[in-house]
């Protein structure tokens, strides 16, 4: 599992998986999330502004993520 520093209280969904790298753009978070291939905390997540706050995952292209702050 990786971490992602995250310095404000939260960050959302879409901005997680650019900050990552894992998505380039904006619109390839949208299509990524809209099209079922992201998970929060282990469940399908089909909202890219989703918060995620310190302790949450998720996970994307074969990668899990941990917020920290």
């Amino acid at each position: 599992m990786e971490k992602l520093l995250i310095k404000d209280d939260f960050i959302k969904l879409g901005q997680a998986l650019k900050l990552c790298g894992i998505a380039q753009s904006g619109i390839d978070a949208k299509i990524m999330i809209q099209e079922g291939e992201v998970k929060y905390n282990g469940e399908v997540e089909l909202q890219r502004g989703k918060k995620l706050y310190e302790g949450d995952t998720f996970e994307a292209d074969g990668r899990v993520f941990k917020i920290v702050k």
